[in-house]
């Protein structure tokens, strides 16, 4: 089996990633950066959305597995001194893959650029370059609304415990192949209103989000921030694809949630 490590480039996760590349290279696995079959990362979680975007051309060949040398994290759930354990389950024992779903967004232009498509593990957001978004929001080809506010942050189910949360979002298990749209700052008066709460929108529904104003536009994904002009519409919906990471045990989601958020 191949393996690469991504570290988060501090001097304790830099420790480890040798220390596992060592380990690993004793028990006759292969190091390889370019087409590696297991990913492990150590530092967080930010660490592991690094490592999916640096081998998101190999979705479908690479699993990830991570260590945090922090706070626990929704993805990365060893810890540095678990490496020996991991060591021995990543050599010796087959492993279960567990799928998560992505976002699929598509940006399409007013000129004769190619559109760009993108997978996000945790969200995308939607910012105006000048003033309030104005958005037009459609839902399976339908208007819905007239979106005008700070901005729109369309999440995975994955990403619902990131900035879909303190936002208001819903907290969404990862099994359920779904999207959310979360508001920001919504403007609502007699002139202007929207939905005012979070959508939830299922694996065959589409979001369209179409600009009313000519203006630039601040897009991320995950943690890539993107400066977009000309924009004619932004395509969001349930990826085909979706991320795989290797499991050695088990990780309970709404453990993890409450740890997080609720067990002091």
């Amino acid at each position: 089996m191949k393996f690469a490590i991504v570290s988060k480039g501090d001097q304790k996760s830099n420790t480890l990633q040798q220390r596992i590349k060592t380990y690993l290279q004793e028990f006759d696995l292969q190091f390889d950066e370019e087409e590696p079959d297991i990913v492990i990362t150590v530092g967080g979680d930010g660490t592991l959305l690094h490592a999916f975007h640096h081998y998101v051309h190999r979705i479908n060949e690479t699993a990830f597995v991570g260590i945090h040398t922090g706070h626990l994290g929704f993805f990365a759930d060893w810890v540095p001194e678990e490496v020996e354990k991991l060591v021995i389950h990543i050599a010796k024992t087959p492993y279960q893959i567990v799928e998560y779903p992505l976002l699929e967004v598509t940006v399409r232009y007013l000129d004769d650029m190619d559109e760009q498509k993108y997978l996000a593990v945790n969200e995308c957001t939607v910012k105006s370059g000048e003033g309030s978004l104005v958005m037009d929001v459609e839902i399976k080809g339908e208007l819905f609304e007239t979106f005008r506010g700070d901005g729109l942050c369309i999440s995975t189910p994955s990403g619902s415990t990131a900035y879909n949360k303190a936002l208001g979002g819903a907290i969404i298990h990862p099994s359920l192949p779904s999207i959310q749209v979360s508001e920001m700052a919504s403007i609502n008066n007699r002139v202007f209103r929207t939905i005012g709460s979070p959508l939830v929108l299922p694996q065959h529904h589409t979001c369209m989000l179409k600009p009313v104003n000519d203006v630039d536009f601040h897009i991320t994904i995950d943690h890539l921030f993107l400066l977009q002009k000309k924009v004619k519409s932004i395509q969001c919906r349930v990826a085909e694809e979706k991320i795989r990471f290797a499991r050695f045990r088990p990780f309970p989601f709404w453990k993890r949630v409450k740890e997080a958020f609720v067990t002091d």
